[in-house]
Formats: structure tokens, C-alpha cells, sequence
């Protein structure tokens, strides 16, 4: 007698259909009826098929052995590797299918990955503004009254005091609150300044007629003009271009 016709026998004397046979070991009612026509195609291999006919000689508590005997030799005995063998007496369990990742979570690894790089870039923008290094401009004196400096917005203040192209208009710039950049020039266009004056500092300035001024901090400073205080002319960050004659 076959194994097929063996495991029929034992399911029919033990009372036991194949739809019960199927929910006790949990082995498809399809399959447990080609095993009884000894076609073990449909197990998924040896180690199944192997695994099929111990689970169901233990519910029809018929002798495991005999029936391995018997798929052996009806089967071939084919080589099987040491992993069959471990799965099959459970010492290791089958491999599983490798875990899909699902596209909501790709897409929250993109964005993590997105914020990421952005905040880097940040750092190190931050940083590499940190390091640029302002040259110091170079001066250029002359004995003349009517000495002419030009510096640059990011260049050291001067510390000359005085800037004269002429008495008649005078402005006095006196930097209260805060630094601020400025820009001084006559009403021939000639520069008288340009660059920082620092918190604390007062720069003088005149000239025959008139006197232009831009101011990068307009809220940090005070002016007098000839001699009178006036009212502030900016606030806080603000640029202002603002001008003044004999009259003013």
C-alpha cells in the first residue's frame, strides 16, 4: 500500500473527512487530496511535503516514522542539505520572505533625509560666513585741508575725527546708540567718507555749501547741523539720504 492510500485509510478510520483533516493541520483540503493520490507536488518542496506527513501522522496518531519510511522510498530519497534538515526537525525555522517597505514609509525617509541636508547647508553657510576675514583698507594722507578717505562698508572705521572741504555748512554725526555705515560727500560730488563709525564715535564735517549724507543705520546716530540738534532722521536699520546746506 502506498503512503497516499495509506493516509486515506487512516483519515476514513479514524472517522475524519478531508475538510476535517484540513482544519486539524492546517494543510489546504487541495493539497491533503493529492497527498492521498501520492502527487506531493502541490507541498512546496521536500521539506514541506516532509513537514506535511509528520503533522498528519501525528493527528491520525499513526507512526511518523513508517510513514517518513515510506515517502522516502516512494519519493527517491532525494539529497536534501543540512537547512532541509534543521527546518524540518525545527531546529531553524524556514526563511521568510524579505519585508517590503511601503511607499509611505520611503516617503517620510525622503523628507527626514531632505531636512536633513537643508539643515546642514545651514550650519555650514553659518560657518563659512563666520570666517570670512575684512581687509584692513589702506589710507592715503595728504597735507591739504581738503583730505579726501574712502573705505569700504565692511573696512575698519577711521579714527580721524574731522572732514573738511570748506566752513560753510558744518554736520556733526555723533553715533549714540549704535554703529552704523555712512557716506559724506560735498555738492562738488567730492567724497569726504565712507565706512563705519562706532558706537560712541562723533565725526565732524563741512564744507562751502552743501553736504550729502547716507546713512546705512539711521536710527543709531544723532546730527547737529550747524550748531542746532535735529530730530532723528531714521530708525533703527532703516538707510536714509539726507542733505544740507548754509541755510539748514
Amino acid at each position: 500500500m502506498s503512503l497516499g492510500s495509506l493516509i486515506a485509510k487512516a483519515r476514513k478510520d479514524a472517522g475524519l473527512s478531508l475538510e476535517d483533516l484540513a482544519a486539524k493541520t492546517n494543510i489546504r483540503m487541495s493539497v491533503l487530496s493529492e497527498i492521498e493520490k501520492d502527487n506531493f507536488s502541490q507541498c512546496g518542496g521536500e521539506t514541506y511535503a516532509r513537514g506535511h506527513v509528520r503533522n498528519i501522522a501525528s493527528i491520525l496518531k499513526a507512526d511518523q516514522k513508517e510513514f517518513i519510511r515510506l515517502y522516502e522510498e516512494e519519493q527517491g530519497g532525494e539529497v536534501r542539505s543540512m537547512k532541509d534538515l534543521l527546518v524540518e526537525n525545527s531546529v531553524m525555522r524556514q526563511p521568510e520572505e524579505g519585508r517590503k517597505i511601503s511607499w509611505k514609509t520611503l516617503v517620510i525617509i525622503s523628507v527626514i533625509s531632505l531636512f536633513v541636508v537643508g539643515i546642514a547647508q545651514v550650519v555650514i553657510s553659518n560657518t563659512t560666513s563666520n570666517d570670512v576675514v575684512s581687509a584692513k583698507p589702506s589710507a592715503t594722507a595728504t597735507p591739504s585741508a581738503s583730505q579726501t578717505q574712502s573705505e569700504s562698508p565692511s573696512a575698519e572705521p577711521s579714527t580721524q575725527s574731522t572732514f573738511s572741504t570748506g566752513t560753510g555748512v558744518e554736520v556733526v554725526i555723533d553715533a549714540a546708540r549704535a554703529k552704523s555705515w555712512i557716506f559724506v560727500s560735498d555738492a562738488a560730488g567730492r567724497t569726504l567718507f565712507s565706512g563705519q563709525i562706532l558706537r560712541g564715535q562723533v565725526k565732524a564735517f563741512s564744507s562751502d555749501s552743501q553736504l550729502n549724507f547716507k546713512v546705512g543705520n539711521a536710527g543709531g546716530i544723532d546730527l547737529k547741523v550747524n550748531g542746532k540738534k535735529v530730530p532723528a532722521i531714521g530708525v533703527d536699520g532703516e538707510v536714509v539720504s539726507v542733505s544740507y546746506g548754509v541755510d539748514s
